[in-house]
């Protein structure tokens, strides 16, 4: 039963995953994850997770920045997209070793990546070798893993994709009205919404899911307190507001407000014309979301500012008030991120 409570909760995280990254190349960010934080500085990564028995496990990584290499990504528009999937890549990865330390199951190894570092305190002498089992365990994981990765995909496309787009075109049906461009997609985009909300209220609901949004705004009190050049200690974290203009939930709601705009924009009139449009669309709307996101968090009295207001007033539900416990997890998240960060010579650029 514990295997099956943490895999479904597992699932449910990966679906929120978007809602709890903040996807800034360029600025440090993290992730709330399962009992622990992900800090990502520039140049490195680091995570924090408290174990059933108290412990802390962290692992540190180095990164590197794929606009450095490729120029193109950093073009407007594109480098949305792309940080967005570099992001969302590791925040699963992120994701997935939380998974395994609440199960026991990676607490050496770091998934195999040369370069990791992987940490347990306060009890180093219980940190020794695994069992075969919990090795064979692991394999199966990772093989769950990639399940996850479909069955996630084919959900968002189902519940925001296909299910407002055909309750809207039901409801033509029965009053023509409904058919114009704008109308129907305003229902669309509108029906895409609620939905949306509903499920990020609905799990939060859910006391396992109400932690991870504790550790989400441990994340942000963290970020905060570093912006502002504040000692990364609890009482100075723990002084600072949960809300954060560059939160992914703020990037998510952005993408559902501008879909409609987007998606009035095109002629097409038939069920699956429509339907494949959206899902094309995808990465522009999200490359432009992510600009919008970018501009309004260097610019916070500006136009572009109101438009991100409503993802802000969607983190009361995201994000919760953490215990000194979870603030102390970002901080050494953060910690071993910059230390890495500093080893490597990068330099860091405060928004």
């Amino acid at each position: 039963m514990r295997s099956l409570r943490n895999y479904v909760r597992f699932l449910a995280a990966v679906q929120l995953l978007p809602a709890l990254e903040n996807g800034e190349e360029t600025l440090v960010g993290g992730q709330a994850v399962l009992e622990g934080v992900m800090m990502r500085s520039p140049h490195a990564w680091a995570i924090a997770c408290r174990k059933p028995s108290g412990e802390v496990v962290t692992m540190s990584e180095p990164l590197e920045r794929p606009s450095e290499k490729h120029k193109w990504m950093a073009w407007p528009i594109m480098r949305g997209v792309m940080t967005l999937g570099y992001a969302m890549t590791l925040g699963y990865r992120a994701l997935r070793f939380s998974a395994n330390v609440a199960l026991e199951d990676m607490i050496d190894g770091a998934e195999g990546k040369p370069g990791a570092e992987v940490v347990v305190a306060p009890k180093p002498e219980a940190a020794p070798a695994r069992s075969e089992s919990r090795e064979k365990a692991a394999s199966i994981s990772s093989w769950l893993a990639a399940v996850n990765i479909v069955i996630s995909l084919a959900f968002f496309i189902f519940m925001y994709k296909y299910i407002p787009l055909l309750a809207a075109t039901e409801l033509k049906k029965i009053d023509p009205a409904l058919g114009g461009r704008i109308i129907f997609n305003l229902i669309d985009g509108g029906i895409r919404l609620v939905l949306f909300l509903l499920f990020i209220w609905g799990v939060s609901l859910w006391k396992d899911i109400r932690r991870v949004y504790e550790y989400h705004g441990a994340e942000h009190k963290t970020v905060f307190a570093f912006e502002n050049g504040d000692p990364l200690e609890i009482p100075a974290v723990q002084k600072y507001s949960t809300f954060h203009p560059r939160c992914g939930t703020s990037f998510l709601m952005t993408v559902m407000l501008i879909s409609i705009a987007f998606y009035m924009l095109i002629p097409f009139s038939t069920f699956w014309a429509r339907f494949a449009s959206r899902i094309v669309l995808l990465p522009i709307i999200a490359g432009v979301s992510y600009e919008i996101i970018r501009f309004a968090a260097k610019h916070r009295g500006s136009l572009f500012a109101l438009m991100t207001a409503p993802g802000l007033w969607l983190q009361r539900i995201t994000t919760k008030a953490p215990s000194d416990e979870q603030a102390q997890c970002a901080i050494e998240a953060l910690d071993k991120a910059m230390s890495l960060e500093k080893e490597r010579g990068g330099e860091m650029v405060i928004a």
